[in-house]
């Protein structure tokens, strides 16, 4: 394994780690008030970019992530992809970023 490979792994175990220690601490809660709590805090304070880490990650498979996330994910913000955010700016997209925004 490469060294982006071994950071791309390490930051996907630390996102999913990080959801779910937040999930732990609002399991003491009730259900609503959990995932509630759970997007709020995901909302406050984590960046688009991590953000957008995290749908790719549960898009992909969520079976990594506590059940209290996947239910909160409903509530979190999903952030644009880099491409929506240059067409929304009436960017014009190179071929490259087309291509790699379909896959």
């Amino acid at each position: 394994m490469s060294h982006d490979e071994d950071h791309i792994a390490s930051t996907r175990e630390k996102l999913v780690r990080m959801a779910n220690q937040i999930a732990t601490f609002f399991h003491s809660k009730p259900r609503e008030e959990g995932i509630a709590g759970v997007a709020e805090h995901i909302n406050k304070f984590w960046e688009p970019r991590m953000r957008r880490q995290l749908f790719e990650l549960m898009d992909g498979d969520a079976e990594d992530f506590d059940e209290l996330v996947v239910a909160a994910s409903a509530k979190i913000r999903r952030p644009i992809t880099p491409a929506e955010a240059d067409t929304k700016l009436g960017l014009k997209a190179f071929p490259a970023d087309i291509a790699a925004s379909q896959k």
